[in-house]
């Protein structure tokens, strides 16, 4: 696997390489703006994996994550961040980037991330999903957030994801991680199993 790791504070850049660097099937290129990661790119790309730090020299805000899907064609391309609040998040995944990564999360969650970003999963911090987590609903076995609890009710009623986004004032990538860690939690395969399941628990 050939990761571009991309960060201008250089303590960050090196101890995150030095530990992907620790794992046999992988290699990492480093850059430490935005205009030598597309010198990279363009020389060495396309890469099974670009991780951008979203606070870094010539970024743009979002605008480097779309220069960046460019040169990258069908290869993921995920925003690493320290400060950047919940909504960019929100804004980077809608846009299509492959993850949303804290600078805050162990090397072991870390690891695991880009394995499932670089198998073109989409990844997003847990935190991201559950905003209200301090209170939970049993169903079927599994403890949902009231804010799954939201999705789950909006879905048996038959609406769409874009739907759903908009009752609920969220991205539609967003619905779309909530619906897939609900059927996860309460092992549905499709949106009719999991209303026949909330509907069994007497949910709704």
């Amino acid at each position: 696997m050939r990761i571009l790791l991309v960060d201008d504070q250089e303590l960050v850049r090196d101890t995150i390489a030095a530990f992907l660097r620790k794992e046999e099937d992988i290699e990492v290129a480093v850059a430490s703006d935005f205009p030598s990661s597309v010198e990279v790119a363009l020389k060495n790309g396309p890469f099974d994996l670009v991780l951008l730090d979203y606070m870094m020299p010539g970024m743009n805000g979002l605008a480097g994550l779309a220069a960046m899907k460019k040169l990258q064609g069908t290869k993921p391309v995920a925003i690493l961040s320290g400060t950047a609040p919940r909504s960019v998040a929100e804004q980077a995944l809608a846009e299509g980037a492959a993850g949303f990564l804290p600078k805050t999360m162990s090397t072991k969650s870390l690891m695991a991330a880009i394995r499932f970003m670089a198998a073109g999963e989409i990844y997003a911090p847990i935190s991201m999903m559950t905003e209200r987590d301090q209170q939970q609903t049993t169903v079927a076995g599994a403890q949902l957030t009231p804010r799954e609890m939201d999705v789950l009710n909006l879905l048996c009623r038959g609406l769409a994801n874009k739907e759903i986004a908009r009752e609920l004032e969220l991205q539609e990538v967003t619905v779309k991680l909530h619906i897939k860690t609900l059927y996860r939690k309460i092992d549905a395969k499709n949106r009719t199993h999991a209303a026949m399941i909330a509907k069994q628990a007497g949910i709704f």
